[in-house]
């Protein structure tokens, strides 16, 4: 029996930096978009090169393990050479590897991560296996036996699991957590709402929010630092919009502007939590898995919850890899006590 089962991708990610990368800005009347680019038809050395393992459901086991939790993952590989480097980096991990599927007849998803001088990244993804999780892949007893039940973005066909298995978690009263990913939220509000009604705790990108809600954010010229009205009207209506049973929590992260949680009754603000920037690769994931698994800790405190979500999601983002900084709940207290002025607002 685990506390905690985690559903998603696995892949090989390859992280690949370079000095010759050149960040472009592009405005159109509406918007401002950037691009991550490279001399065309040059040969562009490597400065930095290396792989880890990744993906949201090999990222959140390992967070839950680290976080001292009994986990077991839920994902799908094939039986190549990159399925073996998935399997060997779990063998020093305390994780319940017996719901693993494998297919020889599909590849292991794989990921080139081309990372910025700036520390962000570009991500180019081949699914693989991560695309046709089925039904009768999942160990239903198992999600039964557990207590909670973190689903992480899901891709291609394995999106048509979700209502399944969130609808099944919730009528076996396990907890489900549910970080939406963009295939799932594309499919439309009516096929999420299904999924979220069946969701204790939601958290999604303010990207993803407003694909979800189609809230877009307008322009607004208030102060960009930690003002006296720090959440944008937009932003609170689309966490109003996506929380649809009164026992809800919804999160919504805003990159470095922070976080903002909705209960029902109040909104949460929390900043980010200040630290050097490697990459950001994995922060998404350590920050929602971190949030549910503080929900516990700090007897559903929902504002420390966040403190400990960016903590974490901190100490990964100033490591080159998606779980190389994952912090211990002692290690994130002690960041607690060595930085008392970090906190959220009630707003």
């Amino acid at each position: 029996m685990c506390d905690v089962i985690t559903i998603g991708s696995a892949t090989m990610d390859v992280f690949v930096e370079s000095d010759d990368a050149n960040i472009v800005s592009v405005y159109t009347k509406n918007k401002k978009s950037e691009f991550m680019s490279y001399p065309y038809g040059a040969k562009v050395e490597i400065s930095d090169f290396t792989s880890q393992v990744g993906g949201g459901g090999v990222n959140t086991a390992v967070n839950f393990a680290n976080l001292g939790f009994k986990t077991s993952a839920i994902f799908k590989i094939g039986d190549d050479i990159y399925s073996d480097g998935v399997l060997e980096s779990f063998k020093d991990k305390d994780i319940d590897l017996s719901n693993i599927v494998q297919d020889p007849k599909l590849s292991t998803g794989f990921s080139i991560i081309l990372v910025s001088f700036q520390g962000d990244r570009t991500v180019l993804a081949h699914r693989g296996a991560n695309a046709q999780i089925k039904k009768s892949d999942i160990n239903f007893d198992a999600i039964k036996n557990s207590k909670l039940l973190y689903i992480a973005p899901m891709n291609g066909d394995s999106t048509k699991v979700l209502d399944d298995i969130a609808t099944f978690a919730n009528e076996n009263n396990v907890f489900v957590c549910f970080n939406a990913g963009s295939t799932s939220i594309k499919k439309g509000f009516n096929y999420l709402k299904k999924i979220l009604a069946n969701a204790t705790i939601v958290v999604m990108n303010k990207e993803e929010a407003a694909l979800a809600t189609q809230i877009q954010v307008r322009p607004d010229t208030r102060d960009e630092k930690f003002s006296e009205e720090p959440i944008h009207p937009d932003v609170k209506e689309m966490l109003k919009k996506l929380k649809v049973r009164d026992y809800q929590v919804i999160v919504i992260t805003d990159g470095k502007y922070g976080a903002y949680a909705y209960d029902g009754k109040n909104f949460y603000l929390c900043p980010v939590f200040d630290g050097p920037v490697v990459s950001t690769l994995g922060a998404g994931d350590a920050f929602a898995s971190t949030f549910c698994a503080a929900l516990g800790r700090t007897n559903k405190d929902i504002g420390k919850s966040l403190m400990y979500a960016s903590i974490n999601s901190a100490g990964v983002v100033s490591a080159f890899g998606a779980t190389q900084g994952l912090l211990t709940f002692d290690q994130i207290e002690k960041k607690l006590k060595e930085n008392p002025k970090y906190t959220y607002k009630i707003v």
